[in-house]
């Protein structure tokens, strides 16, 4: 199919974008946590830092989500994993209240109360989960609520190729194909389930086999290249607006960094991601705008410039603004089945 020079050089820019935030916030996350505190004889303070909590990043998966999300409207779902940051940025999250979240500040998506595995955004109808496996039942429920709105909206369940064992994997893909919901499932296939590689998890080989067993397409993508993944699931989001039901996708992509920021990695072969990046998406897909045109190397830097300049915005956005006041602790959320305090906008 061809792909337009608009629509190419968005999916460069997010993916450009989608990098830098990553590697920035890597290195803002180990603030307070880096070698001085251990040589005093203190242990890795998750907690410390501008950016306590846990922290997964994505660098390296930047394809999955802007060759997906390239096709995608406002109106469209998309429920991300407990690794969500490049889903959030291609469907169009702003980046200063998503930032801010998680830094615990009032100007985040959560008023600072959900932090980065837990980001809301009601406007741009996208969220993820802290709980493998919960992306598919949420998505499910949106993709519901389209068809029985009579709308052609579209939902996306992203998820790693380790929830594929899920419980909630065979359960939704089953309730989608019998009630023919236009929702697309997404397999993240880096090839570690956390430190357990797939080969010792999954009984086969390709997830996207999967599917024939509950009546649906199944298409696997085997490379982390933007251009293939767009062009692949272009039918499977075409036949979920005509209201011809689901499909699954698996997409083989690489993780750069360890399961969560801090993880020693002792479980990956010593030069695996120096290999991994040796295929890095982000120099193909340049080289590939180059080659037909639509990219100069003046253009080029340019891109970069404006997308760092708003990640790094974004970052001094989250670090001035204020924590919120103890005394909301309770409000916005759920107590006795209630919800107290203003609710969430």
């Amino acid at each position: 199919m061809q792909v337009g020079k608009e629509k190419l050089l968005w999916m460069y820019e997010k993916m450009v974008q989608i990098r830098y935030y990553e590697e920035t916030m890597a290195a803002v996350y180990m603030e307070g946590k880096l070698p001085p505190a251990i040589q005093k004889g203190l242990a890795f303070d998750i907690g410390a830092g501008p950016v306590p909590g846990e922290m997964h990043l994505a660098a390296g998966q930047e394809p999955v989500a802007v060759g997906i999300c390239a096709h995608l409207s406002d109106d469209d779902t998309v429920v991300g994993t407990h690794r969500p940051h490049h889903f959030a940025i291609a469907k169009g999250v702003p980046l200063n209240p998503m930032t801010a979240e998680m830094f615990g500040k009032v100007t985040g998506l959560g008023k600072g109360k959900g932090g980065h595995m837990h980001l809301f955004d009601n406007a741009h109808k996208f969220s993820c989960s802290g709980i493998i496996g919960a992306s598919m039942p949420i998505a499910c429920g949106a993709a519901l609520a389209a068809k029985k709105l009579g709308k052609n909206w579209v939902s996306i369940a992203f998820f790693g190729e380790g929830a594929a064992n899920q419980g909630s994997f065979h359960e939704s893909l089953n309730l989608a194909a019998i009630w023919k919901l236009p929702v697309i499932f997404v397999c993240e296939d880096n090839q570690w389930a956390i430190s357990v590689p797939k080969s010792k998890a999954t009984s086969i080989e390709w997830i996207a086999d999967r599917a024939a067993g509950y009546g649906i397409p199944g298409i696997r993508v085997p490379e982390n290249d933007a251009l293939q993944i767009y062009e692949a699931v272009a039918p499977a989001i075409a036949r979920a607006r005509r209201g011809e039901g689901p499909s699954l996708i698996e997409i083989k992509t690489d993780r750069y960094f360890g399961h969560f920021q801090g993880d020693p990695e002792t479980y990956r072969p010593k030069d695996e991601v120096a290999n991994l990046r040796k295929s890095d998406p982000i120099p193909k897909l340049s080289q590939m705008l180059k080659e037909k045109g639509f990219l100069t190397a003046d253009q080029e830097a340019s891109i970069v410039q404006t997308m760092h300049a708003q990640v790094d915005s974004a970052f001094e956005f989250a670090r001035k603004s204020e924590y919120p006041n103890a005394n909301d602790a309770l409000h916005d959320v759920f107590v006795n089945g209630h919800l107290n305090g203003r609710a969430l906008v």
